[in-house]
C-alpha cells in the first residue's frame, strides 16, 4: 500500500529514519511522510511513536494501514478510531500511542484459499497467488484512492466511499 500511495506521488521511500522506510512529498496540496516500519509486526507501535513523535501534530493526522484477516480479499474498512481487535500489530500500535483514537484503513487479506485450522503468520506472509491479484490489485487501487482523500482532509467522504462494496452496494443493486 505504502509503495502504490508513493509510486502514484512520486514519493520515494529510499530514507532510513526511526525504525522506518520513510519518504515524503505533497498530496492533495499537503505534505505527508509515508512510512514502512522495520520492525517485526508485533512491535510496529514503537516505530509508529517516534515516527508520530517527529511529524504528527495531532493523531487525527496519522492514519494507519494494515492487513486484515477478518475481512474478504480487497475489501476495505476505514474508521476514524477503534479497538485493535485481535491484531498484534495494531495493538502495538495502540499501546505505543496509548490511544485508540486515529484514523485507519484495513485491508481484507482473507482469500479463497484461507484456513482457519492453518498458521495465520504463515498465511498472511505468503505472497498472493496469481488468481487473488484480480482482487487484490483494484483494492490496492481503491485504498490509495482513499487515502488521497483523508490527506485532503476528507475522512468522513473516504469512509463513506470506500468501506462498501464497489459493487454489491451500489444504489442499483440495492
Amino acid at each position: 500500500m505504502a509503495d502504490a500511495f508513493g509510486a502514484k506521488f512520486r514519493i520515494k521511500i529510499d530514507k532510513h529514519e526511526k525504525e522506518a522506510m520513510i519518504g515524503s512529498g505533497r498530496v492533495a496540496g499537503g505534505a505527508v511522510v509515508v512510512a514502512r516500519p522495520l520492525t517485526y509486526m508485533n512491535r510496529s507501535g514503537e516505530a509508529v511513536k517516534l515516527l508520530t513523535d517527529a511529524y504528527v501534530d495531532s493523531l487525527e493526522d496519522l492514519i494507519v494501514v494494515y492487513d486484515e484477516i477478518d475481512l474478504p480479499l480487497g475489501k476495505l474498512r476505514i474508521r476514524g478510531r477503534g479497538s485493535a481487535g485481535t491484531h498484534n500489530g495494531m495493538r502495538s500500535v495502540v499501546a505505543s500511542l496509548a490511544s485508540e483514537s486515529f484514523p485507519r484503513l484495513r485491508f481484507g487479506v482473507r482469500g479463497a484459499n484461507y484456513a482457519e485450522t492453518g498458521r495465520l503468520r504463515d498465511y498472511v506472509l505468503d505472497d498472493f497467488e496469481d488468481s487473488e491479484l484480480a482482487l487484490v490489485d483494484p483494492g490496492i487501487e481503491r485504498a490509495v484512492d482513499a487515502l488521497v482523500l483523508f490527506a485532503r482532509g476528507e475522512l468522513r467522504r473516504a469512509m463513506n466511499e470506500f468501506n462498501r462494496d464497489s459493487e454489491s452496494d451500489s444504489p442499483e443493486t440495492l
